[in-house]
Formats: structure tokens, C-alpha cells, sequence
């Protein structure tokens, strides 16, 4: 899987590594320097900011060049580097370590390492929570942990340098940085661990900031594009509130059940209360919950309630949810909060197994009700199983880079917002993929790509994004250019990407990813995920092209769109007919679904023919499936054409003599639309 890692901004950390330990010096990173620009897009930092590092290490430091160790007296420093990633000597002379003793871990990696500092990323720092809870994420966001992990006994082989992964727009990268950390009174000011000496988060966190353009670009943010940058998955979110599953049991049960599915499967999930107003930001509720702050969801379960025998054939559970405050403190104090009553109805081994503890460490265990009852979002992140050697379901992943442009042409803008603007809505891109079941449960993922902060321009903002789902012709191959049955239809919202989860039934469908208003430009990521293999791709023709065969073969004239709705009074078995239909026209067929036990049957299938041979009719055949060989029910002939006003058509089935055609048992429903446009449809 990181074999294909791809290093950011062409840092190569096995190479720049090798270099500092052969020249004897620590790294400095000059794409994110000990400076304001790494701290801040706008303001500046207060004058007792200084970058250090955890421990300086055995190398002889090089000649103190002024400022290099303090934020405020950078303005006059030359920051310009001939190479990029070149390494260079130590900025600052001893003493400048924050403690003595430095590690990546101490104890193990776990969600309580981690404490919110100066900056509001409390949603970063909740992915971090569920991130340390999960070894085989973790791992793969801090690769080569052993290896980067401070050696006393070989100070010398230490670089200063190290490398994280995050999945980004699409493909994994890997982020160098040096150990330079920004600190006041010797304390970090940012993310930082119980342990003074431990220091994967804050590290982790600067890797983070770098892809951001600075660390206060993290300050405000969603839980959700952290979990998806540490695991690869896709977010979904869930309104509590508007699902009103604080009173719907069936349903509430129904999203526990599938919030364990993802906890148990690898996935990252974390819950938050809605802050409404600018002073409901991290205000206290009396239950000792915090409104606007994320909380990370560090474990899903059913407790066995009672002791002994008794709970084990009583077999009594309890929905719950342990949820984690990134603060460190500031915990729930309602039922089964760490020292209520409510935890005699568990016996000692069921709440050692649980790993309750009685401290104000910031986690805490609710019900499900209560967190349904009290909080208003929950996110979960699926990490989607593309593994056939796989006991669990697998996914079929359809990965497409897409973007919005402009240009004036209006065949090829690609940038025309979204339903409310119907002149310019289909002018944006378009892509197709089939549902191959009967019905299929589909995921849809849409990412826009992310923006750095810059002084120059500011904080990077979301556009605010969506996609309509249609179901359109069976046999479709190029682009839509009027209104079709809409199948499903995502959110609109200014967030780095929106999840839709859909059940389909079988057929063809054209997924129009948009902005919401027109005009606006961006780069984007479509992810669609199937039980089967979906051929998802993009439309890119608006109508057939022109070839060197087409003066000899003909072009199309006509363009015409078949509708069959269903069929009534067919030839029925005692059982009643399993029919289906085919669609043909000039060598072209679709054919319906089989249509089981009704003499009444509903197809509800499209054919969309560019039609060269005007004269020749297009044929509607009705047939009854059967085990050894297929019964013909009936067929009716349509002209199609565009001056015929009419458009549904209910008409008698005939047999297939050519000369002197016979009804049949039965009537079919066509709804047909003809244009000599061929961009009508």
C-alpha cells in the first residue's frame, strides 16, 4: 500500500536524513521554517515565542546564526533556500532542549497522550484520539516508528528529522519536517502529551500544519478530514437531531448497530454538540458536556449488565459508547459517568475488561440514548475494505480527479453550479456507472482539493460543494442535457467533501458533482463505491462523434428516448408471467429486468438510439422468461417521430407476422421523445 508514497513537495526523508547524518547536522525544513509564516496567515505571535527542539543530541552545533530560534526576529532573516529539503546546520546553540530524556512514545501509543494546546483543534486532536486507539492506523501514519524513535545510546545517528503519512486527495504522502518546536517558558503551545518527554502528537501535528500552510490553519476544522487523512476511508456525518434518534428507538438501535460494525471493523468515529451561537463555542452544559468540541469515540460496545451467572444467562446488555474530551478533563457527570451508582450493575470483571477508571482524564462512558439524547453529530469513518482476501464485505472502488473550469464556450465550461441554475446546470461534469444487482447499497464520496493557508491569501476555504444522482438510459454513452429521474441527492455544504449512502436498484446512473453557484473554479476527487464493479467513468461527448466513416456510414439525424413504463392484461400462468422486455433499433437492444409472477408488470426502463434510418421503426418486445426457452408475449412497432406531440402511448401487443400482425393478450405503456436536436436528451 505505501510502496506508491509519494513525497511532499519532492522532500525524499530517506535521502535528506542520510545527508545530515553524513554532515554531521540537524535538519531544518526551509519549506516550514522557525518562523512566523509557520505559525501564522494572519496577526503575529507574541514575542516569548521560541522553536526548539526536544533534545539537542550529540552533534557539535554549527555557528549561532541570530534569530533563528525566535518567531518575532524573523522579518530581517533571509529564508530562501538554493535546494529544496537541503539539510542545514543548528539554528540555535545549546541550551535549547525542552526536556532530557526525548521520545516518540513512552509507554505505548494511547488516546490519553493527548492535550488541546493554544490553537481551537480540538477536531484535530480528536482524530488523534481515535487514531492512537487504532495500532494498524497509527502505524501507518507514523511509518517506521522504531527507526524514528530517539536512540540514547547512538545520539549521533540523530538527524533531527522525521516523516508521517496522510492520505491526500486521493493518494498518500509523506511529510517531512524537522524537530524544531514552537514553545513559551520552555512549554509547548501546541498539541502536546501527559508525559513531558513524549512527543509523537506534537510532531504529528506540525506534519499536519505544514500540509496546511501553518498551525493556525488548523484553529477551526472538521473531525471528519482528519479521520479521513489518517485512514484513507470516507466520512459520513449523522444529524443526530434531525434524525431525531433521541426518540427513535428503532432507528437509534439501527445506527448503534452500524456504528459497531465500523468500530470493530478499524473505523474512526468521534461526536460533537452543535454551538449555534459564537458564545455557545466551548460552553460547559451542566451535564459537563461542551458545546462546539469535538469528542473522540475511543470504543462501541454492548455491557453485560449483572453478576456472575446470573449476567451471563440473563444475558441483559446495555448500548455504550466511550467518548474521550481532547482537553484531558472536563467529563460527563450523568449516569454511568465515572463514579455514579449506575456502575453496581456491572460486575468487576466486566468494568476491568471495559477499562473504567475513576479520574478526571477527560474519558468518560454514556449510553447510546444519553449520547443521542445530549449530543447533536456524530461522523463516522468507514475504512472501505477494497481486500478480496477478506472475511468481511468488499467493496469495489471507483477513483476518479475531476475539476470545474471555465471557459467560454459553453460546450466546454465545466463549471455551471448547481440545480437552481437549470441554463447552465449539465455544463458541469458528468460521470456514469451501473448498479448491477437488483438493488445495491452504494457510497458515494466527493472531495474537493484541499487549500493552504498563506499569508498572501489567506486562510484556504471550502467551496461549498454537492452532487444529484439521475437514473438515465440503460444503454447511455454520452452526456446529459435535459432532466431526468433524480435517484438521490447530497447536501450542499462548504466542507472539504460530502458523503452520500444509497440503495439503488439495478440500472445505469449519472452522478453531476457541482458548486453550488456557477462561475467557480477547483479541483476534485469522486470516489464510488459498489458490491460489484460499477464501470464508473466520466461523460466527456455531448453527442456522437463526427469519424471519416461518417460520410459513407451516415451520421445520426434523429435522436429519440424510449421509455417503456410497464405492461397490463399480458398472457398469464397460473403463477403469472416472469416477463421482461427488449428495446431495439438498428442494431441496438436493451433489455429490461425480469419482471417475477405479475401479469401486470412494472419495467420502468429507458433506451436511449441515435437514429441514422428514420424509416425503420423501433421495436418494443414483451417476453415471458422461462427455464428452457424464453415465450414471446407480444411486440409493438413505434415510429418516433418528432412532429408526434403525443407522448405516452399505451398500445396493443401484436405477434410478428410481417404482413397481417395479430393482437396478443395485453398493452404496453411507451413514453417516447423524439428531437433532430441530438443534444436534447
Amino acid at each position: 500500500m505505501f510502496s506508491c508514497v509519494k513525497p511532499y513537495e519532492d522532500q525524499n526523508y530517506s535521502a535528506l536524513r542520510r545527508d545530515c547524518r553524513r554532515r554531521k547536522v540537524l535538519f531544518e525544513d526551509p519549506l516550514f521554517p522557525a518562523a512566523d509564516d509557520s505559525l501564522y496567515y494572519k496577526g503575529t505571535p507574541g514575542p516569548a515565542v521560541r522553536w526548539k527542539r526536544p533534545k539537542y543530541s550529540g552533534h557539535s552545533p554549527a555557528p549561532h546564526r541570530p534569530g533563528w530560534g525566535d518567531a518575532r526576529r524573523m522579518e530581517n532573516v533571509p529564508r530562501a533556500r538554493a535546494l529544496v529539503g537541503a539539510p542545514h546546520a543548528l539554528s540555535s546553540p545549546s541550551p535549547q532542549d525542552i526536556c532530557e530524556d526525548p521520545r516518540l512514545f513512552v509507554d505505548g501509543i494511547s488516546s490519553h497522550d493527548l492535550h488541546q494546546g493554544q490553537v481551537g483543534n480540538c477536531w484535530f486532536v480528536a482524530a488523534c484520539s481515535s487514531l492512537a486507539s487504532r495500532e494498524s492506523l497509527w502505524q501507518k501514519v507514523i511509518p517506521d516508528w522504531k527507526e524514528q524513535e530517539w536512540d540514547p545510546e547512538k545520539p549521533n545517528a540523530y538527524a533531527g528529522i522525521f516523516h508521517f503519512h496522510f492520505w491526500r486527495f486521493g493518494e498518500w504522502v509523506d511529510v517531512v519536517i524537522d524537530d524544531r518546536l514552537p514553545t513559551v517558558n520552555n512549554q509547548l503551545i501546541y498539541c502536546h502529551s501527559n508525559s513531558r518527554n513524549e512527543f509523537w502528537c506534537a510532531l504529528v501535528e506540525k506534519a499536519y500544519a505544514k500540509l496546511a500552510g501553518c498551525y493556525q490553519a488548523l484553529d477551526g476544522g472538521n473531525t471528519a478530514d482528519a479521520l479521513v487523512d489518517f485512514t484513507g476511508g470516507v466520512s459520513e456525518p449523522i444529524d443526530l437531531t434531525e434524525g431525531d434518534f433521541a426518540n427513535d428507538e428503532t432507528k437509534r438501535n439501527q445506527l448503534f448497530e452500524r456504528m459497531l460494525k465500523v468500530h470493530s471493523r478499524g473505523g474512526l468515529i468521534s461526536a460533537s454538540i452543535k454551538a449555534v451561537t459564537a458564545a455557545d463555542m466551548e460552553a460547559r452544559l451542566a451535564c459537563g458536556l461542551v458545546k462546539g468540541h469535538a469528542y473522540a469515540v475511543t470504543d462501541v460496545r454492548k455491557v453485560r449488565l449483572g453478576h456472575g451467572l446470573l449476567a451471563f444467562f440473563k444475558s441483559e446488555k446495555l448500548d455504550m459508547i466511550r467518548l474521550r474530551n481532547p482537553w484531558g478533563e472536563r467529563e460527563w457527570n450523568g449516569p454511568w459517568s465515572d463514579t455514579s451508582e449506575e456502575w453496581q450493575k456491572v460486575s468487576k470483571s466486566e468494568r476491568e475488561k471495559m477499562g473504567v477508571t475513576v479520574q478526571d482524564d477527560g474519558e468518560f462512558w454514556m449510553t447510546f440514548e444519553d449520547v443521542c439524547q445530549y449530543f447533536t453529530d456524530i461522523i463516522k469513518c468507514r475504512v472501505i475494505n477494497t481486500s478480496h482476501l477478506s472475511i468481511h464485505k468488499t467493496w469495489e472502488e471507483a477513483r476518479l480527479h475531476g475539476a470545474w473550469t471555465l471557459h467560454e464556450d459553453p460546450r466546454q465550461n465545466r463549471g455551471g453550479g448547481c440545480i437552481n441554475h437549470k441554463d447552465t446546470f449539465f455544463q458541469n461534469p458528468q460521470y456514469i456507472f451501473d448498479v448491477k444487482k437488483p438493488e445495491d447499497e452504494v457510497l458515494i464520496c466527493i472531495q474537493q482539493r484541499p487549500k493552504r493557508s498563506t499569508r498572501r491569501e489567506g486562510k484556504g476555504e471550502n467551496l461549498a460543494i454537492g452532487f444529484d444522482i439521475y437514473k438515465v438510459e440503460e444503454n447511455r454513452q454520452y452526456r446529459m442535457h435535459s432532466l431526468q429521474h433524480k435517484a438521490a441527492s447530497s447536501i450542499y455544504i462548504n466542507s472539504r467533501s460530502v458523503f452520500l449512502r444509497t440503495d439503488q436498484p439495478e440500472g445505469r446512473y449519472v452522478i453531476i458533482p457541482t458548486t453550488f453557484e456557477p462561475g467557480h473554479t477547483g479541483e476534485f476527487l469522486l470516489r464510488v463505491f459498489t458490491d460489484v464493479p460499477s464501470n464508473c467513468r466520466e461523460l466527456r461527448l455531448d453527442e456522437p462523434p463526427h469519424t471519416c466513416w461518417s460520410s459513407l456510414c451516415g451520421y445520426p439525424q434523429l435522436v429519440t428516448q424510449v421509455h417503456v413504463l410497464g405492461a397490463a392484461g399480458l398472457k398469464d400462468s397460473p403463477t403469472g408471467a416472469n416477463s421482461y422486455v427488449i428495446i431495439k433499433c438498428e442494431g441496438d437492444k436493451v433489455r429490461s429486468a425480469v419482471q417475477k409472477g405479475t401479469s401486470t408488470p412494472e419495467y420502468n426502463v429507458k433506451a436511449i438510439f441515435y437514429r441514422k434510418k428514420l424509416s425503420q421503426p423501433i421495436t418494443v418486445q414483451v417476453w415471458n422468461h422461462r427455464v428452457l426457452k424464453d415465450e414471446f408475449l407480444g411486440q409493438v412497432h413505434l415510429k418516433a417521430d418528432p412532429d408526434n406531440l403525443q407522448a405516452l402511448h399505451t398500445l396493443h401487443l401484436r405477434d410478428r407476422n410481417s404482413r397481417q400482425p395479430s393482437n396478443l393478450p395485453g398493452t404496453v405503456a411507451v413514453h417516447i421523445l423524439s428531437s433532430t436536436s441530438l443534444m436534447a436528451v
